[in-house]
């Protein structure tokens, strides 16, 4: 029967008296002998008591609580033969167990007391728990024959080594907060499965590897600074939880996936589950390499074509625009607005995802809508430049969305979460992206639920996103070319102040990107719909018939460069131009360079010595021989240079018919005349091309060629900031205005 304690303390000068006693005395029940029943529990908590002597008479006592008192001596435990738990924490004991072994006692807690010197328990055969903390100790000696210990805690003492625990049957051991600098003598514990070193100076986890049982380890506040540390635990199969909070190689890089990769069996790491998505998903740039090397992977087991549109440059990339930021931050309604706004010069690049159409969205204009059968269809089919995993759903970037783009002449916008702007890196696409992130938070959520489209737990994803961006820019300087911050977010339905404002800082973003400025009422200035001049306009009309000989590709390029173009030319651009002139003779004959020397050639090839005779600088080239008139020698090198080149279409070796050169156009209309070459040499493409040129066609119909690396190429101009867009850049040596 449990009687209440009475919570007055006695004026008894600390000494426990019989009414006290009464009141803690708890547990009625059979006694040891099981002659007699009596109280078998007492529990005096918290009376600031010093002489407990009173006790001797309470032999049948199995379990005493006296903590929060100023006990100094214990000695009335001795005549406690049946004593099993005993509980003097917070007292001033300095006297190790100092009393006679009762022979059933099992667990102990002497915790924050005055003990400095642990003696000899041969005696205490059966005690299984010990807490010892808060006290001085500062070894661990005296219990090599507790034979049945299995719960010790040292924490908080003054231990420098591990020693004096070998063969004990330990399973739980906790020595937090000591000056404990290496793991050592810990290789006996074969049935150890929870240990807790936190907070002191251990710098290796070396010395845990034979402990084949454990499964919880606490190393909290240590040294650790090496990820590799933990190939130590790699063998310990039972492990299910690791602490390392604290210490130095949580700084590290990919810590955190690093070890949940070398311990598989983990299922806390820090105080922080283990998910099936933590333990499986790579890093970022893991993923974004083994798409990329899918995507490559298949594109090359197809058919392979030059993608004349954006063939690589080393010198000028195929120019593209990337909008990036988190989920419905607006990124698709400022692309669409750009490319409006652009038209001459950007075109919207719709990707494929196998995610249902949200309100609003139309497919083929927003996106192209994939069932996931398809989508991987697609993938295995090689049409992908990047694709990536987000929400459940497939999105990807195909090659056809750019080309089309492309073969307008136009650049390329797009817009794509961090994750395709990974996979998109990986790529030899060298596109310039522009991050829009939020400032205020707030808004950010208002906006998703606006939509209606998410639910709570897409919200938080998507709300936890921003600090990843921000993560990256912040960590990688250069992953992103521009920031724009945005107060509030610039979706549909956000205020029209919000997005006019954001989409004020694109637009003045992408005109210094080509170098356009707004003059008022400068009628040759140029402007996003208006790029071209007066004169270049009245060039243009009488050049009608030229522009039907070139592709699309050339023929967006080319009002634009007439501008940018002097009548008056210097030498030097007339040498290089006879230069020009003379190649595209070359590559109509046949001798043109194959298709991957073109590739990774920089400067423009030199001429052979045999047709060194038709460049005059200076004067105009001569008339090009038919290739049916050339001697012997130069027919049967036109015939092996052309079968060797037969791999590249007209369009991506003469091809570069993109530009017009009014100074020398007339002299090398009136001399050019070629006889149809043949089909088999040149293939269809050459021969589609080849049919407009024969002496029957009219004398206007005039070719001034341009090399991929001549200064004459669209954008070659480039600033640093991005690669050239199309159709618009100015030139800084271009003549005088007409």
């Amino acid at each position: 029967m449990t009687q209440s304690i009475n919570t007055t303390t006695m004026e008894n000068d600390g000494e426990l008296r019989e009414d006290e006693v009464s009141n803690g005395l708890s547990n009625l029940g059979p006694s040891a002998t099981g002659l007699q029943h009596t109280y078998l529990y007492l529990s005096v908590p918290g009376r600031d008591l010093k002489n407990v002597s009173i006790l001797c008479n309470y032999i049948h006592l199995q379990k005493l609580e006296l903590p929060y008192n100023k006990i100094k001596d214990l000695s009335c435990v001795s005549h406690m033969p049946h004593l099993i738990i005993l509980d003097v924490s917070h007292n001033q004991l300095t006297d190790f167990f100092g009393f006679q072994a009762p022979k059933n006692l099992k667990e102990v807690n002497f915790s924050y007391n005055q003990m400095s010197v642990m003696k000899d328990l041969s005696e205490y055969t059966s005690l299984t728990k010990l807490i010892l903390d808060y006290n001085s100790f500062s070894a661990i000696r005296g219990l090599e024959k507790c034979e049945m210990l299995s719960h010790l805690s040292l924490a908080h003492n003054n231990i420098s080594r591990i020693r004096g625990l070998d063969h004990l049957p330990l399973r739980e051991l906790c020595l937090k907060g000591n000056a404990i600098q290496k793991i050592e003598n810990l290789q006996t514990l074969r049935k150890l499965q929870v240990l807790d070193l936190s907070c002191n100076r251990i710098q290796s986890l070396s010395g845990l590897q034979k402990l084949l049982l454990l499964g919880t380890i606490n190393l909290e506040s240590n040294l650790i600074s090496e990820i590799k540390e933990a190939s130590y635990l790699q063998d310990l199969n039972l492990l299910r939880e690791l602490n390392l909070i604290k210490n130095p190689v949580q700084d590290q890089d990919g810590y955190r996936l690093a070890v949940i990769f070398l311990l598989q069996h983990l299922t806390l790491l820090d105080q922080q589950t283990v998910t099936a998505e933590g333990k499986y998903d790579p890093p970022l740039e893991v993923t974004a390499a083994r798409d990329h090397m899918t995507n490559l992977l298949y594109q090359l087991m197809q058919p392979q074509v030059i993608f004349d549109s954006t063939l690589p440059s080393l010198d000028t990339p195929y120019p593209m625009l990337v909008l990036t930021g988190p989920q419905a931050c607006g990124k698709r309604e400022l692309a669409h607005k750009l490319c409006q706004e652009f038209s001459d010069y950007f075109a919207y690049g719709a990707c494929h995802t196998t995610r249902g159409p949200y309100y609003g969205e139309e497919d083929g204009l927003d996106y192209h809508f994939e069932t996931e059968e398809e989508f991987q269809k697609m993938i295995q089919m090689g049409k992908f430049v990047q694709t990536v995993q987000y929400g459940g759903h497939w999105y990807g970037l195909s090659r056809e969305s750019i080309e089309r783009v492309a073969r307008e002449g136009l650049a390329c916008c797009v817009h794509m979460e961090v994750e395709g702007v990974y996979s998109l890196k990986k790529s030899y696409f060298e596109p310039r992206y522009v991050l829009l992130i939020p400032t205020t938070v707030d808004n950010y959520i208002c906006c998703l639920k606006a939509r209606g489209f998410y639910s709570n737990a897409q919200m938080e994803t998507a709300v936890s996103r921003i600090d990843l961006y921000a993560k990256i820019n912040r960590e990688k300087p250069g992953f992103f070319d521009n920031v724009i911050s945005c107060g509030g977010f610039v979706c549909s339905f956000c205020s029209p102040d919000d997005r006019a404002e954001a989409y004020m800082i694109l637009k003045q973003l992408v005109q210094e990107y080509l170098g356009l400025e707004e003059q008022g009422g400068d009628t040759s200035s140029i402007t996003p719909n208006n790029t071209s001049t007066n004169t270049t306009g009245e060039v243009l009309a009488a050049k009608a018939e030229d522009a039907d000989l070139m592709d699309s590709y050339s023929r967006n390029y080319q009002k634009k460069i007439q501008a940018n173009m002097n009548t008056s030319q210097t030498p030097a651009v007339s040498a290089s131009s006879n230069r020009r002139e003379q190649l595209i003779r070359e590559a109509l004959n046949g001798k043109c360079p194959g298709a991957y020397a073109e590739l990774f050639q920089r400067s423009a090839p030199t001429a052979p010595s045999s047709l060194a005779s038709h460049s005059r600088p200076h004067q105009g080239p001569s008339p090009i021989h038919p290739a049916g008139l050339c001697g012997p020698d130069e027919q049967h090198s036109s015939s092996e240079e052309s079968r060797a080149s037969s791999g590249l279409s007209m369009r991506s070796s003469a091809g570069v018919l993109s530009a017009e050169i009014p100074a020398r156009g007339s002299e090398v209309g009136s001399g050019l005349s070629i006889e149809p070459l043949e089909m088999s040499m040149l293939g269809q493409d050459r021969g589609r091309i080849d049919s407009h040129l024969t002496p029957d066609a009219p004398r206007s119909e005039r070719i001034s060629p341009t090399l991929p690396s001549s200064p004459g190429r669209p954008g070659a101009n480039s600033k640093q900031i991005l690669p050239p867009i199309p159709s618009g850049r100015k030139s800084n040596d271009s003549g005088p205005k007409q």
